[in-house]
């Protein structure tokens, strides 16, 4: 017998604003019954003396520091561009504007 009624499985899909099958609701009846189940047993083996944490090991972020260095031209950025217009790189029309 499941936990979860096919009522409450209707009251739900209302206030989701679901449409669902007579049929589906036994069957969704049961599915969600699984899944409170895998549900509660995970709580009980997260006793309250086992701190709650996203990852399994601890995590350290790596930074370096920000340095400044120098960058191309626009020219030398343009030269080995396969097409430019007007200094800027020349691109295939995608939408259809003129321009």
């Amino acid at each position: 017998m499941s936990a979860i009624t096919r009522d409450e499985v209707a009251h739900l899909a209302r206030l989701a604003r679901l449409a669902l099958p007579e049929d589906e609701l036994d069957q969704l009846a049961a599915q969600l019954d699984v899944i409170i189940s895998a549900v509660a047993k995970v709580q009980e083996v997260a006793k309250g003396d086992i701190p709650p944490t996203s990852h399994a090991l601890p995590l350290t972020n790596v930074y370096r520091p920000d340095e400044v260095k120098p960058g191309l031209t626009p020219d030398q950025a343009l030269a080995e561009a396969p097409a430019v217009e007007d200094g800027r790189f020349r691109v295939p029309q995608i939408l259809g504007e003129e321009g």
